[in-house]
């Protein structure tokens, strides 16, 4: 069952993101749980929060700025799930594109969206720190789609 979250979340979805590590941070969390331009997802199995997006509306588009699946949860058909309700929930604000950008390492995030139709526009060289373990920096696929 996928529902929108608010504040009193909070919690469940710091717990969340300590094991899916997707890269958001707590205040992240809280700025976007307390903005009416941005929309919180939380994907829930037996009462428990096991899978969340974050989703901005920007002038004419909007952002997908986080999705974070549980580990044990992956493959599952959470993130797919996830984002259809992303795609629903930016139709419905009428966006005219969904935008993301994804490490270029991170292969299953970007067959998911490319399987939900989305292209390529771009690459930010250098724009995340290494991954745990690793030296250097990563690069940003820059990705799109046309709602």
């Amino acid at each position: 069952m996928i529902t929108e979250l608010d504040v009193e979340h909070l919690a469940q979805l710091i717990a969340l993101e300590h094991r899916a590590q997707s890269g958001t941070t707590e205040t992240q969390m809280l700025e976007a749980l307390g903005s009416q331009d941005t929309c919180v997802l939380g994907w829930w199995q037996d009462e428990q929060l096991l899978g969340y997006a974050i989703l901005a509306r920007l002038p004419f588009e909007a952002e997908l700025q986080a999705i974070g699946v549980s580990p044990e949860c992956r493959r599952s058909g959470a993130g797919l799930a996830l984002m259809e309700a992303v795609l629903a929930m930016a139709k419905g604000w009428l966006s005219e594109r969904l935008l993301l950008e994804v490490r270029v390492g991170n292969l299953s995030a970007i067959r998911l969206y490319q399987r939900c139709g989305f292209s390529e526009d771009g690459c930010r060289r250098g724009y995340y720190p290494a991954a745990t373990g690793a030296a250097g920096r990563e690069d940003a696929l820059l990705m799109s789609l046309v709602l």
